[in-house]
């Protein structure tokens, strides 16, 4: 599944052609695309068309258009989306993909079609293309954030935390929030409800940076190790976006159709057998939730705290 790094490379990959453009035409291939919209085809096309696109934006692993009001302003500025207004929202899935193309180009597996006017860049074609039918769009309505009223996200992204490249991550309150989980560290940075944008790549990739066992219980990590994992969280995230975000097949590509490379700096996801890049031991995987945890055994142990004899 797509996680921080690759919606941030989409969203940024629209914000030039897709902020002050209108929805001249809007057509839905398949309805499964559809399932988080409340509604039947017809609404999400009717709210759609003539429907004038702001700035895209982004929470953990979510991204949405906010749409300007359809008798509102017709400045195209992040800040005049009103509070109370709709957005289109978009959800990947695990191989949802948005192709900005020609008008003349199609797309195989294109599930929503949307062309574009845009008063720079003229016609344009928007392609939401899925092969496993997990990503959807939909309208939805903003709400006020809890932290920041002057700020508002869709109501279906209301319960996403805060991801740490975003400016207002509170450091401090979620590290008193991870202690306070009781649960192991791989599951606690998975939950969305505590950090937004962390997948399985890039927790394997963080936890092995800060030399943490996946199994680790979150009450028994320090503090000072808990900060350094938030650190190496953002760190491979910088990276991962600086790079294009990871591509293992073509179900992750970017607006343009093409790949990220942050697959050749994977230092243990996928790289079971392989060799520790700082100690030279094998990298092994483990069976977690379903999917696999990647690490170096002798690395990342287990810690178990020291208690002071009395």
């Amino acid at each position: 599944m797509p996680e921080l790094p690759e919606v941030e490379v989409v969203r940024a990959g629209l914000e030039p052609a897709v902020t002050g453009a209108t929805a001249a035409s809007v057509t839905v291939f398949d309805e499964r695309s559809l399932r988080r919209h409340e509604g039947p085809s017809e609404d999400f096309i009717d709210r759609l068309t003539g429907r004038t696109f702001l700035t895209p934006q982004r929470r953990g692993k979510f991204m949405w258009l906010p749409l300007a009001a359809s008798d509102g302003p017709d400045s195209a500025e992040p800040d005049s989306a009103a509070t109370h207004g709709e957005a289109l929202v978009t959800h990947l899935g695990m191989s949802g993909q948005v192709l900005l193309r020609d008008r003349s180009t199609d797309d195989r597996l294109t599930r929503i079609r949307i062309e574009l006017d845009h008063p720079d860049h003229g016609a344009l074609r928007l392609n939401f293309v899925d092969q496993r039918i997990f990503g959807s769009m939909a309208i939805d309505s903003m709400l006020p954030t809890v932290d920041q009223p002057a700020f508002a996200v869709p109501s279906q992204v209301a319960h996403i935390a805060r991801d740490p490249l975003d400016p207002f991550f509170d450091d401090a309150k979620f590290l008193r929030a991870l202690k306070a989980k009781r649960t192991t560290v791989k599951r606690a940075l998975l939950d969305q409800t505590l950090i937004s944008g962390i997948g399985n790549i890039y927790v394997d990739e963080a936890l092995w940076a800060s030399r943490v066992h996946y199994n680790q219980p979150t009450e028994t990590l320090s503090r000072p190790k808990a900060v350094q994992l938030l650190a190496e969280v953002r760190a491979v995230f910088t990276k991962a976006l600086a790079e294009g975000g990871t591509s293992f097949d073509t179900q992750y590509l970017n607006v343009n159709g093409e790949s990220g490379y942050f697959a050749h700096s994977l230092n243990v996801y996928g790289q079971q057998g392989r060799a520790c890049p700082r100690c030279g031991r094998e990298v092994v995987r483990e069976s977690f939730m379903n999917r696999g945890s990647h690490f170096c055994k002798f690395c990342q142990r287990i810690r178990v705290p020291v208690v002071a004899a009395r």
